[in-house]
């Protein structure tokens, strides 16, 4: 049975560092910090550095992103 990682190629990151997460969503690295602390973006502490999954950042988004009524 394939597992759904052997979908991506070597190029995509499951997970990015606090400095790719930052610029990833446009934004420095210490508000990403900033946000970790309030616990709006929860990173994974698997590893000494903190890890932001990507599917966590766009949680982050979704959630926080104003939704327009029609």
């Amino acid at each position: 049975m394939e597992t759904q990682l052997s979908t991506f190629s070597s190029s995509h990151k499951l997970a990015l560092t606090r400095v790719e997460a930052a610029k990833s969503l446009g934004v420095c690295a210490l508000t990403v910090d900033r946000l970790a602390k309030r616990g709006l973006l929860r990173p994974s502490r698997a590893t000494r550095r903190p890890l932001y999954p990507v599917w966590e950042l766009e949680r982050f988004l979704r959630e926080t992103s104003e939704v327009i009524k029609l």
